[in-house]
C-alpha cells in the first residue's frame, strides 16, 4: 500500500483491521436475493464492492493515513466475504460468517465451503497453496485492471468505486478471464482424446479459430516465474485432493508447445493462467468463479 513492507506493529495493526472488517454490513444481505441465480460472480463482485461502499460516507472525503488503513483493511477484507456470499446464495446455502481467529485465506475457505453444522476441514497443504496464488496475484505491473482503477481513482473517485471499476476490467478473458478460457480449453483436448499435438496444430492454422490459452505474455518474454512456483504447487495440491487429469494434458501440451519452433521464435511460454485453473478446479472451484480468485488478490 505504502511502497515498503511494514514493521512489525504496523503489519500487527493491519492485521487486526482486517479481522475487524471482515463482516459486512447486515443490509447488505438483501442487495445478494436481487441476483439471479444465474448471475455472474464478477458481476455480483463489482456491484456488491460498489454497493459496500455507501454504508461508509467516510469514504467520500479526502481520508487521513489512519483513515486511509481503515477503508483498506475493510476492502481487502470483505471482497473475500463478497464473495463467498455471493457463492452459497448462487447455490441456494445458507450464509457462513467468518471466524476471527482464522487467517485470511483459511477464513475465506472456511466461509465457501463450511456447512451450518460442521466446520469446513481446512488441510494446511490447500490452504498455503492459495495464499501463495493471491500473493503471486496480488500486483502484477500495470494492466488492464491496474491502470482501470487508476484513471477512476484520479478523477477522486472514492476507494470502492475506483476498486468496482478495476474488477470489471479483470472480467474480460483477456485479463483475468483467461484461466477460465486455459480449463475451457483443456477440458476440450481431454474430451477429444487428444494429446495436445492436434490442438497445438491447429493453433498454428489461420483461421481454424483455435489458440492456445494461458501462453505469451506482454512484459514476460520468457518462462512467468509465476508458473513456474504453481506448476509446483499444484502437485502439493493433488497430493491431498486427488490428481485432476487434466494437470497430464497441461504438461503434455506445454511440452509440445515449449518443443516447436513456431512458439520458440514468438517467444510465446507458459504464464500464471496454465496451471492456476486447475488448481482451483481441484479445490472444488467453478469455472466461472476463478477470476473471482483473482479479483481478490488484486
Amino acid at each position: 500500500i505504502y511502497g515498503h513492507l511494514p514493521t512489525k506493529p504496523e503489519l500487527s495493526r493491519f492485521s487486526q483491521l482486517l479481522t475487524q472488517n471482515e463482516n459486512l454490513h447486515e443490509d447488505m444481505k438483501y442487495h445478494f436475493e436481487g441476483f439471479p441465480s444465474t448471475a455472474h460472480p464478477m458481476a455480483i463482485l463489482s456491484s456488491m464492492i460498489n454497493a459496500s461502499g455507501c454504508f461508509y460516507p467516510s469514504l467520500l472525503h479526502r481520508a487521513g493515513r489512519d483513515e486511509f488503513d481503515i477503508h483498506a483493511a475493510r476492502l481487502i477484507s470483505q471482497v473475500r466475504t463478497i464473495a463467498a456470499f455471493s457463492y452459497r446464495k448462487s447455490r441456494g446455502l445458507p450464509i457462513i460468517y467468518p471466524k476471527p481467529t482464522y487467517r485470511y485465506t483459511a477464513n475465506f475457505l472456511h466461509m465457501l465451503f463450511s456447512d451450518v453444522y460442521q466446520d469446513y476441514e481446512l488441510r494446511p497443504e490447500v490452504v498455503r497453496a492459495l495464499d501463495l496464488i493471491f500473493i503471486l496475484h496480488a500486483d502484477h505491473e500495470q494492466n488492464c485492471s491496474t491502470s482501470t482503477v487508476r484513471m477512476v481513482a484520479s478523477a477522486q473517485a472514492n476507494l470502492f468505486a475506483s476498486a468496482a471499476a478495476g474488477v470489471c476490467a479483470l472480467w474480460g478473458p483477456l485479463h483475468g478471464g483467461a484461466n477460465q478460457a486455459v480449463i475451457e480449453m483443456l477440458t476440450e483436448i481431454h474430451n477429444s482424446g487428444d494429446n495436445g499435438s492436434r490442438f497445438i496444430a491447429a493453433a498454428k492454422e489461420k483461421g481454424s479459430g483455435k489458440k492456445l490459452m494461458g501462453f505469451g505474455h506482454r512484459v514476460y518474454k520468457n518462462y512467468d516465474p509465476r508458473a513456474r512456483i504453481i506448476k509446483q504447487v499444484a502437485e502439493e495440491v493433488f497430493a491431498v485432493t486427488g490428481r485432476n487429469p487434466k494437470i497430464d494434458t497441461a504438461i503434455e501440451l506445454e511440452r509440445i508447445a515449449l518443443s516447436d519452433g513456431y512458439f520458440i521464435t514468438r517467444k510465446l511460454y507458459p504464464n500464471v493462467d496454465f496451471y492456476s485453473g486447475i488448481i482451483y478446479q481441484a479445490m472444488g472451484f467453478k469455472p466461472e468463479q476463478f477470476t473471482v480468485l483473482f479479483g481478490i488478490p488484486r
